[in-house]
């Protein structure tokens, strides 16, 4: 995949205008087989400033930071109910590296909450995905529809920055077949997380 977006000539966008962009784009992400919304994580640590439930973790509140994902279920089924209104899916792949990261523990609690509200999440492991990556890593990818593809750029410290977008429809579904197969052939998060990362520890206590 890195290779055909090296090929392609895509738009940088700087933090905000990416922001806003994404946000126009993402309710008309269409409900045909071919469209919707279809997420590529790679890396294993991000930063997430202003979102609670990941600052209380950083912080090594663990037991808080799993209390603020609970308190957002609520919003979060309205959220998905919102999007099966508008006739499309919110489809993702994780790729997993083991032992997990602090971070990735986290996210895969959070990740969890939201495929119990309606996201369609698969793990993936780097096994899976070797030979398709052929020692350069997949970027960070988000598909809206057939409008846009964002490859998501973070600073080394992985906080988000902006985003590059293309438009290309052949690029588009291109990358979009790369993604769906992927994920078809991932495993249900609920399954995975029940095996590996349900009885793991607070990361702090992990960490030490």
């Amino acid at each position: 995949m890195r290779s055909l977006l090296m090929e392609a000539s895509g738009e940088r966008l700087e933090l905000d205008a990416y922001l806003e962009d994404f946000d126009k784009r993402f309710w008309d992400a269409g409900s045909s087989d071919e469209a919707g919304f279809w997420k590529l994580e790679r890396r294993q640590s991000f930063k997430e400033p202003g979102v609670e439930s990941w600052e209380a973790s950083f912080r090594g509140e663990w037991g808080t930071a799993l209390a603020l994902i609970a308190e957002q279920r609520d919003h979060y089924e309205r959220y998905f109910r919102k999007i099966a209104d508008h006739g499309f899916g919110l489809h993702r792949v994780r790729v997993v590296e083991e032992p997990v990261t602090p971070y990735l523990q986290w996210e895969l609690h959070l990740l969890r909450l939201k495929e119990q509200c309606g996201e369609d999440t698969r793990i993936v492991q780097v096994d899976d995905i070797s030979s398709l990556e052929s020692g350069t890593r997949f970027p960070e990818i988000a598909i809206i529809g057939s409008s846009a593809l964002y490859e998501i750029i973070y600073d080394d410290g992985g906080t988000l920055t902006g985003g590059i977008r293309y438009t290309d429809e052949e690029l588009i579904s291109d990358c979009r077949k790369i993604i769906r197969d992927i994920h078809r052939n991932g495993e249900r998060l609920e399954t995975y997380f029940k095996r590996h990362v349900a009885s793991l520890p607070p990361p702090a206590v992990r960490g030490k």
